[in-house]
């Protein structure tokens, strides 16, 4: 007969949030319960396990000790198949139901997201989709904190990442923006270096900013970068007025920017391979079929490569 566990699921989700917060105090708020209580649960954990799983130093919070970094992956994956057995139990096998918290790279967003929602509600109407839209390294730290699922993102900044699992879904080359009554505007495509004499408004985002620095530099010049701007639509916007040309990788359906102007799209005879778009995951964690399901979602969604 198989001996009865000495801890309990609550203790093991009181020190998940403890893990994340890294503070007693912090936790019991956002558990809505007393700090006793969750240090309580935390101390009979590791007195159960016989392993210390914090280090508690005073004013400077909590930090997991390497026992405690093992068990907050495994206690991650515990408590996520024990909502699917309840589930189950609850006779929602047939029906996949509850929520899936999406990560999703911000300049991705307006192209995935919309339609993503839309193809869910029809085939898994019973699955909430919540988003958290952030650049790359926010992403990272949103899924080893175990507040998103998994992530939709660029591979830009993810190969150093080794405890992720990542999935190529779609590929995003890139291209030339210009003015509509640029003199290149008409020719289909160009290459950087005829455009070395004009000022690149730059997307100035974390990775983002070195991979288009790399571009224009792999032509042998230096870019002269004279706006920038963390929106894409901002970029597109400042083009379109004629103050210089831009790369970027997804392409918009409509050539006209919300200030009202208009820009010319040119495909980069020299801008390299392209970027990937992927499904990043904590490695070594089971999904949810609920996560899973909108992962097939992305993955039917995601333009294809062009034969």
């Amino acid at each position: 007969m198989t001996s009865p566990l000495g801890f309990t699921l609550v203790q093991l989700r009181y020190f998940l949030v403890a893990a994340e917060r890294g503070s007693m105090t912090e936790a019991s708020a956002e558990l809505h319960i007393a700090q006793s209580a969750v240090s309580a649960a935390v101390y009979n954990l590791e007195r159960e396990l016989q392993v210390q799983l914090f280090i508690r130093r005073r004013g400077r919070g909590l930090t997991l000790t390497p026992a405690g970094e093992r068990l907050q992956q495994q206690a991650r994956e515990l408590l996520a198949r024990a909502r699917e057995v309840e589930r189950e139990a609850r006779g929602d096998g047939e029906t996949l139901t509850g929520p899936v918290t999406v990560g999703c790279f911000v300049t991705l967003a307006p192209y995935y997201l919309p339609l993503l929602f839309s193809e869910c509600t029809r085939r898994h109407p019973g699955i909430q989709i919540d988003v958290v839209e952030a650049e790359t390294d926010q992403l990272v730290e949103a899924l080893a904190a175990g507040r998103i699922d998994f992530a939709l993102t660029y591979g830009l900044g993810l190969s150093s990442e080794p405890d992720l699992r990542t999935e190529t879904i779609a590929e995003a080359p890139a291209y030339v923006i210009v003015p509509a009554g640029h003199p290149l505007a008409g020719q289909g495509s160009v290459e950087l270096a005829e455009l070395s004499a004009e000022p690149l408004v730059l997307l100035d985002l974390p990775h983002s900013r070195d991979y288009f620095h790399s571009l224009v530099a792999a032509t042998g010049t230096a870019p002269d970068v004279r706006y920038r701007t963390q929106s894409y639509e901002t970029v597109r916007s400042l083009v379109a007025r004629g103050l210089g040309y831009s790369v970027l990788n997804q392409r918009p359906s409509t050539s006209q920017t919300y200030g009202g102007g208009e820009v010319a799209e040119l495909a980069l005879r020299d801008g390299g391979p392209p970027l990937e778009v992927k499904i990043a995951a904590v490695g070594g964690v089971a999904q949810t079929p609920r996560a899973r399901a909108v992962m097939d979602v992305l993955r039917d969604i995601a333009p294809r490569p062009a034969a």
